[in-house]
């Protein structure tokens, strides 16, 4: 029997924003997994920085889409223009010029793999995370939609709705540190921890593989049970 992960060997994965968010443990486990990764670090807020960044990837055969901004704690009467445009020209804006630009070739080839590290706040109401839940609420719908037009094609797209995952873009040490975070761990997380890098990055390698094949625009909670 196959094991999951053995089909990375030599596939081609392009980890973007790879040192913000999931991005350092992404690289390691897809590389840990015998996969050539292109790591790029852009955070592809500008136009043409897609663009750019796929040309030199050259093919892609599996895109792990990390997209990430630091969440404003913004009330919703507050919230400006100007942040609600930053926030999805981080989150959302990238994706069709992503997808646009990966998935012919995924789809001449008849399989590819697509998994958007997204966020649990899209399915979970938060306060003072409009925008930001929001951006990541559009991030699920699109996989829903992109990943049902092209089940048919071999391809996957599939998108990790995490929260509670150690990491320093959204949990850096000094909050970590916080004696007001560490009861809100106990309080709203079942497992009263957060997940570790490794366990999240594995469950992208999961879903990336060619042994599972029957996720089909899935946003799949990985929250410690914050969201069932």
């Amino acid at each position: 029997m196959p094991r999951i992960g053995d089909s990375l060997q030599g596939k081609r994965v392009l980890v973007t924003q790879c040192e913000d968010f999931m991005g350092p443990a992404l690289v390691r486990a897809f590389r840990d997994h015998g996969a050539e990764v292109t790591a790029d670090a852009r955070a592809l807020a500008r136009p043409g920085d897609v663009k750019a960044m796929l040309a030199e990837a050259g093919v892609v055969e599996i895109l792990i889409a990390n997209l990430a901004i630091r969440n404003p704690r913004t009330a919703f009467d507050k919230v400006s223009s100007e942040e609600w445009r930053e926030v999805f020209a981080h989150l959302v804006d990238p994706l069709p010029h992503l997808f646009g630009g990966v998935l012919p070739g995924m789809i001449e080839r008849g399989e590819g793999k697509i998994v958007v590290m997204g966020s649990a706040s899209a399915l979970r109401g938060m306060k003072k995370a409009s925008t930001y839940s929001a951006a990541r609420g559009a991030q699920v719908s699109y996989v829903r939609a992109i990943g049902t037009e092209v089940a048919d094609k071999g391809v996957q797209v599939n998108l990790i709705a995490q929260n509670f995952v150690d990491n320093e873009t959204y949990f850096p040490p000094e909050v970590q540190a916080m004696d007001a975070f560490k009861q809100r761990l106990q309080q709203e997380v079942p497992v009263q921890r957060l997940a570790t890098q490794e366990e999240d990055a594995l469950f992208a390698v999961f879903l990336a593989s060619s042994e599972v094949n029957f996720f089909v625009g899935q946003s799949i909670p990985f929250s410690g049970g914050w969201v069932t």
